[in-house]
Formats: structure tokens, sequence, C-alpha cells
């Protein structure tokens, strides 16, 4: 059976998509069978991933409405073993139709539940709030990725995050697991970047994983030609980087 982890921080602008669309592409190369879902209204993953926004006709607010079959909202990518279930900017009204909905908290753990038998891993892409989607995505997940940037305002925030995760776990889903505080944007020629990681590693040890994100120009090129790292330059950092990331969550997992 597959894990579901979410990709997660409110703060915009901490490489949350970057790393939804290449780690998953990195499992994928990996030879294992990942599903990632763009639970985010501005739909960058779908974009990055080659689909046109425009065209999505199908899509997680579908799941999210319980009007159709999930399986019909899933699309394959040119990367090998990745498909995705993309989003629409319609997404962004889902919060307000879901407020008066029963267990409005669980329409997406009630949609994906049946797919994890198809996949080794399904990626959620939260989007940067902590909203009604992001309650979703936490309660559908196993365990929570949250990227850190190197920067001054790094820490700002992400206890609001943690006691979110907590009050998850003690309402909605008592299995949630962090999987790993991920540090990007690093950028070793900066004595700050340096101290964002002396920090973060001093404070959560064992929660941070050994891999970190570098500032990366191809990094930040690929996804305007609507493809992963992995696929538009894999002898890069970011590759590299994205490539040790993803076995070490198998490894995390094994």
């Amino acid at each position: 059976m597959g894990k579901i982890i979410a990709i997660a921080n409110q703060k915009g602008g901490v490489g949350k998509t970057t790393t939804s669309v290449n780690l998953a592409a990195s499992l994928g190369v990996l030879e294992k069978k990942v599903l990632l879902i763009d639970a985010d209204p501005q739909a960058n993953a779908t974009s990055g991933l080659g689909i046109d926004i425009e065209e999505v006709e199908l899509g997680t607010y579908q799941l999210f409405e319980d009007s159709i079959a999930p399986e019909d909202c899933i699309q394959k990518t040119s990367s090998p073993n990745l498909d995705i279930i993309p989003a629409h900017i319609d997404l962004v009204a889902i919060e307000i139709e879901l407020v008066d909905q029963d267990q409005r908290e669980s329409m997406l753990k009630k949609a994906i539940t049946p797919l994890k038998d198809r996949y080794d891993f399904i990626l959620i892409d939260c989007a940067p709030s902590l909203g009604l989607l992001t309650l979703n995505a936490l309660t559908a997940s196993d365990s929570v990725v949250i990227p850190i940037q190197c920067e001054y305002f790094a820490l700002e925030g992400l206890g609001k995050l943690l006691n979110t995760i907590k009050s998850v776990q003690k309402i909605h889903n008592n299995k949630l697991d962090i999987e790993g505080l991920l540090l990007t944007m690093y950028d070793s020629r900066l004595r700050l970047s340096n101290q964002v990681v002396e920090e973060v590693q001093k404070h959560f040890g064992e929660m941070v994983f050994d891999t970190i994100i570098q500032r990366n120009v191809r990094l930040s090129e690929a996804p305007s030609y609507g493809e992963s790292i992995i696929n538009y330059d894999a002898g890069s950092k970011g590759a590299s980087n994205y490539l040790s990331l993803a076995h070490e969550i198998i490894k995390k997992n094994s």
C-alpha cells in the first residue's frame, strides 16, 4: 500500500511546488509508481509538468466535489512512472463550497484512499495557507514534508504550522507524522544561509533531512519549459539534490 505525503508550509516561496514536482519525478525515475495531486489553486505543479491549465476539465476540484471516480481525474505525465491529478483556478471556490459540508476536512481522504493500492507514493502539493485545502491534505496524509528556505524569515510561521499539525493529529488524523523538514534555497556563500541551517538542525535534530536543496538556476528554469529538473537537466545540482532526497525518503520508508 502506498504512502501519502503532503508538502506543506503556509509561507509562499519556500519551494513547495518545486519540491513536489521534482521529488515526484525523482521517485518515478527510481522506479517508484508516483501520483502527484495538485491541491493549490495556482496550479503551478500542473503547469510545471507541462499540462495546460486552461485545458484541465477533470482534476482536484472534481475530487473534492466527489462528482466522479478519482481514476477519471488522473493524467499521465512525460516523466517515467509519474501521474498527476491536475488543478485549475476553479479550485479557489472549493473552500467556500465545503464550508457547509459534513466531514469537510475528510473529503480528500475519502476520494484518494482507494488509490493507495495503485501507487508507491502519493504526493500532495499544498496551497500556501492553512485553509480547508491544506487541512484536507493533512487529514488525508500519512506524513508531511515541510520545506524551509534558508533565509531570514525561515522559522517565522513554522511554530504556527507545527501547531496546526498537532491539532490535525489530535482531531482528524492521529497517524499523521512529520516526514521531515527540508532546507531549500541554500547558498553556501551566504553566512545567513549557514546560520539558518545550523539553527534548524540544532532545534529539530533528526527531523531535518540530510539532503539540502541548493540554489540552482536550472531548477528555476525548468518549470517554464513544463518539465521537472530530471527531464530538463539531469546533470544539474538541482537534479542531484532531489534524487538524493528521493533516496532518503525511500530508505526511510523501506
